[in-house]
């Protein structure tokens, strides 16, 4: 394996404002990236106290039907230590782990982990976070595939109630088990299609939820780093959040408008409007009959109009003592419970998180707490064996080809193979026959309207045949160089699918297939940064 780092263009000004403004970061955040924070971070955890050995318990019984790796185990037991910190990302649940930034993200995670662990001398534990509270399936059910040099999106046919919970939504195993072996025969036959896809079937097989589909398969890619996992859905957790949902309640009203004024803020400040905050918001969803309902607040009352749901500050906070299972954080909410349960040292995020992260600084405030240290995940960009030769046999970089490259050589190759004369002379036949239709109509005036609209419904059709005789010559052009060019349609789907970074479009699947489930522990053998760069990994 060979890495590069790799400036991107600025794609997100947020995180590049985080990462090159010191004014923005101290405005919008408590801590920078830096020793010194991190010293700081220490100092204020050691001021508060954690449901430790209830957190450790819940852990260990989310994960024990998941399998828990000795590693993981002594993380568990770490945990339980006074002096142990955690450094924290998360996801949602996807088909097939969702797109590679999500093991992109766990690997931040777990090498930060390490760093601190080492640095600062004592236990920091990585832990992923599973939105499995989200209710978007159609963000989760599906993947993309590369066929013939063309990104394909592929959706598991299976039909389910959109506002259920990643956690509750169960999928049909048959259809399920169809879908994914659809998936592995589009990869082709590799040493390591058995195993992986055996793996895949496994799970399958074992699980009905899209979480518990997606954390059986993670837990497998990370079991010997010891990477804990807990569903922020899951019911022992949220029996121990009960007291964190009723400071949430409780503060509701100055949470949601120390958000909308410092979004207004950010937008001054060039930067969007990431969450759109209002003031009524109450930043909690209830999990109702119909589904996953978000709340808001009007006159004393915490409602959802649309479902004619209500209830008054005593109810609610009774709900949150007697069934927290009932309440869900949303993305204002979930840093803010993630902070009060767990001991934070750090929070990997990529840069969508980020932006909404900057507009939480009063809410950790008005709760008494400090934001964690906000660490950007890092960004990859894998490169086949098979890309990489073509990169060096058409002399083309990674970044030459995310800025339009290949699209640019394909067109300058296939100008090149045309040949002109024959285009050029179809379109001469092409104008010499409309000068011919134009005498003829001389010869009928205005008057014969007739005769001069039979005689433009002809020309038409005679036009209509020389386009079709040009598209004929394209695609027996293409034909009969079609492995030549599509080594160019290959290599930008890969490298660039859809215009967008790999990593947001396929899953690991893709890569473990060829080279086999060492790919994830080798990776983690890389001497990456932790600096949020974009790195290119040729395999």
């Amino acid at each position: 394996m060979k890495l590069e780092k790799m400036e991107l263009p600025i794609q997100n000004k947020v995180l590049h404002a985080y990462q090159h403004n010191k004014a923005f970061l101290h405005k919008y955040f408590d801590y920078g990236n830096d020793e010194d924070s991190y010293r700081q971070r220490i100092k204020e955890l050691e001021k508060r106290c954690f449901q430790r050995k209830e957190l450790a318990n819940v852990i260990r019984t989310f994960m024990t039907p998941f399998g828990l790796s000795s590693a993981a185990n002594k993380h568990i037991e770490e945990l339980m230590q006074d002096d142990a910190l955690t450094v924290i990302g998360g996801q949602q649940a996807g088909v097939l782990t969702g797109p590679l930034y999500s093991v992109h993200k766990a690997i931040t995670v777990i090498l930060h982990a390490r760093e601190q662990r080492e640095t600062l001398g004592i236990p920091v534990i990585p832990v992923f976070w599973v939105a499995g509270e989200d209710h978007d399936l159609h963000e989760i059910n599906h993947v993309y595939s590369e066929v013939n040099g063309q990104v394909m999106k592929e959706q598991i046919q299976d039909k389910f109630v959109m506002k259920l919970m990643a956690s509750d939504a169960q999928f049909d195993r048959d259809k399920m088990a169809v879908f994914v072996k659809g998936i592995f025969e589009k990869f082709g036959e590799t040493s390591h299609t058995e195993e992986c896809l055996t793996e895949v079937l496994d799970a399958i097989d074992k699980e009905t939820t899209f979480t518990g589909f997606f954390v059986r398969l993670m837990n497998g890619f990370f079991a010997e780093e010891g990477l804990l996992f807990i569903d922020a859905a899951f019911e022992p957790l949220r029996a121990l959040e009960s007291e964190y949902f009723c400071k949430l309640i409780q503060a509701s009203a100055e949470i949601a408008s120390s958000i909308v004024e410092i979004e207004k803020q950010l937008q001054f400040d060039g930067f969007g409007v990431p969450i759109e905050a209002q003031e009524d918001a109450m930043n909690l969803f209830y999990v109702h009959e119909t589904g996953r309902m978000l709340l808001s607040r009007k006159d004393g009352q915490f409602v959802n109009e649309g479902v004619g749901i209500q209830f008054t500050e005593e109810e609610i906070l009774e709900i949150a003592k007697k069934q927290p299972i009932l309440l869900s954080n949303n993305v204002a909410s979930r840093p803010l419970m993630q902070e009060l349960v767990f001991p934070v040292l750090a929070f990997v995020g990529g840069a969508g998180e980020l932006a909404y992260w900057a507009v939480l600084k009063d809410a950790f405030h008005h709760l008494g707490l400090k934001m964690p240290i906000f660490v950007p995940r890092m960004s990859i960009t894998l490169v086949s064996r098979q890309t990489e030769k073509v990169l060096k046999e058409k002399s083309l970089t990674v970044e030459e080809v995310m800025t339009g490259a290949a699209t640019n050589e394909k067109k300058a190759y296939v100008d090149k193979l045309r040949d002109d004369n024959f285009i050029e002379e179809i379109d001469k036949l092409e104008k010499d026959l409309a000068m011919k239709y134009e005498h003829l109509s001389e010869w009928f005036g205005q008057e014969e309207k007739m005769m001069n609209q039979l005689l433009q419904q002809n020309l038409s059709f005679h036009i209509k045949q020389f386009n079709y005789l040009k598209h004929k010559y394209e695609d027996t052009l293409y034909e009969k160089h079609e492995v030549a060019i599509r080594k160019f349609d290959k290599m930008e789907s890969e490298l660039f699918p859809n215009g967008q970074l790999q990593e947001r479009i396929y899953h690991p699947y893709v890569y473990l297939n060829q080279y086999g489930s060492s790919l994830i522990k080798d990776l983690l053998a890389l001497p990456f940064e932790n600096d949020g760069s974009h790195y290119v990994v040729y395999l």
